[in-house]
């Protein structure tokens, strides 16, 4: 059943957030429902101490929130976006014994979040941090910050080296 939500949700990635949520209601919705009525259906019939009956218990514990796609074309089916942006971090954590400070963590959680959003942004991680780390020192006495609109992930103005390739290959 949840093959057949996300094959019809595949469908619809490509169009705008307001055709894809129309679509999501004809052709995803009963989808969804179906699944739910389906998980109420045989919750009774599975032992209550199973991997299964806790699965079907957090689904329908979370059904508001699992439906929440379904009545906005912005938001995505589920986060395995956002989880797959930061598996790198999950990963790496049990390495990291340097971070054993409330500060360090927070240094590192802007960091991740820096270079997360500049990939997210289609930029070189390592060639924005360079740039930051040679622009922001020349504005530290600076009261206006209105520079920093400039080294945002999504401005315009951040130089050419720091973009990655197009599909094109063309920069």
């Amino acid at each position: 059943m949840i093959q057949a939500i996300y094959r019809e949700e595949k469908q619809l990635k490509d169009l705008p957030a307001g055709e894809r949520k129309n679509r999501r209601q004809l052709s995803v919705r009963p989808l969804v429902e179906a699944y739910f009525t389906w998980v109420r259906e045989n919750l009774p019939k599975v032992p209550q101490k199973s991997k299964t009956w806790e699965g079907f218990n957090y689904s329908l514990n979370q059904e508001k929130y699992l439906k929440v796609f379904l009545d906005n074309g912005e938001v995505p089916m589920d986060n395995n976006a956002a989880e797959q942006s930061i598996r790198g971090f999950c990963i790496g954590k049990k390495n990291w014994v340097m971070i054993d400070t409330i500060t360090g963590a927070k240094s590192s959680a802007i960091i991740y979040s820096i270079a997360e959003t500049a990939k997210a942004n289609n930029l070189k991680p390592y060639d924005y941090f360079e740039y930051l780390l040679t622009k922001i020192p020349k504005h530290l006495e600076d009261t206006d910050r209105s520079f920093l609109d400039d080294l945002l992930p999504w401005s315009p103005s951040l130089p050419a080296n720091c973009r990655k390739p197009d599909k094109s290959g063309v920069k």
